[in-house]
C-alpha cells in the first residue's frame, strides 16, 4: 500500500513538475524547427521543446559553415519523428540530447562524422567517440575540415561578442 502511495506521488509530482525541473527517461517526437546546428525544436505534448544537441558545437549563425551545418541538421531530421536521450538542462533550460531517428541514426554523431560540428570538449569531456569520429573527419577533410582554417564557435562566439 505504501509503495503505491509513493509512486502515486512520484507520477503527480513529475506531471505538475516545470519541464525543466524533470529529468525522466527519453522522450520522442517530430522535429518542426532546426534553429542551427546544433539547435533544434521537437513537438512534445502539442508544445515545442527546444533541445541542444548533447557534446557537439556546430559553428555559429554568421559564422562559416553556419548555414551548411544548419541544413545538414534539416536533411537528417527535419519533420522526422525522432528519440532524445536526455542528458539534462542547460542553464537556457533548453533539454540536452542525443538525437535518434527511427532507423538508428545518431544524429549527434552524424554531424561529428561528417565534419559540420566540433567535440564539445568542454561539456562532454568524456565522449572519446565524438572524438575519434572528428579526427576521422578532420584527416578525411569533410565539411568545416576541409577549409585552411577553422576557428571553433565557442572561441568565435568570444570574440564576435
Amino acid at each position: 500500500m505504501l509503495a503505491k502511495s509513493l509512486i502515486a506521488c512520484l507520477i503527480f509530482l513529475t506531471a505538475s513538475a516545470p519541464p525543466y525541473l524533470v529529468l525522466a527517461a527519453d522522450l520522442s517526437g517530430s522535429v518542426v524547427s532546426v534553429l542551427d546546428g546544433d539547435t533544434i525544436e521537437v513537438l512534445h505534448h502539442r508544445r515545442p521543446e527546444r533541445i541542444r544537441l548533447n557534446g557537439i558545437d556546430c559553428p555559429a549563425k554568421g559564422q562559416a559553415f553556419g548555414k551548411q551545418a544548419k541544413h545538414a541538421v534539416a536533411d537528417l531530421a527535419f519533420g522526422k519523428e525522432v528519440t532524445l536521450q536526455r542528458h539534462g538542462y542547460d542553464k537556457y533550460k533548453r533539454t540536452i540530447a542525443e538525437m535518434v531517428l527511427a532507423d538508428g541514426t545518431n544524429v549527434n554523431h552524424t554531424l561529428v562524422k561528417d565534419g559540420w560540428c566540433w567535440w564539445y570538449r568542454k561539456y562532454a569531456p568524456g565522449k572519446r567517440g565524438l572524438e575519434r569520429l572528428e579526427k576521422t573527419a578532420r584527416k578525411a577533410k569533410k565539411g568545416l575540415w576541409g577549409a585552411p582554417a577553422q576557428v571553433p564557435s565557442w572561441e568565435w562566439r568570444k570574440r564576435n561578442r
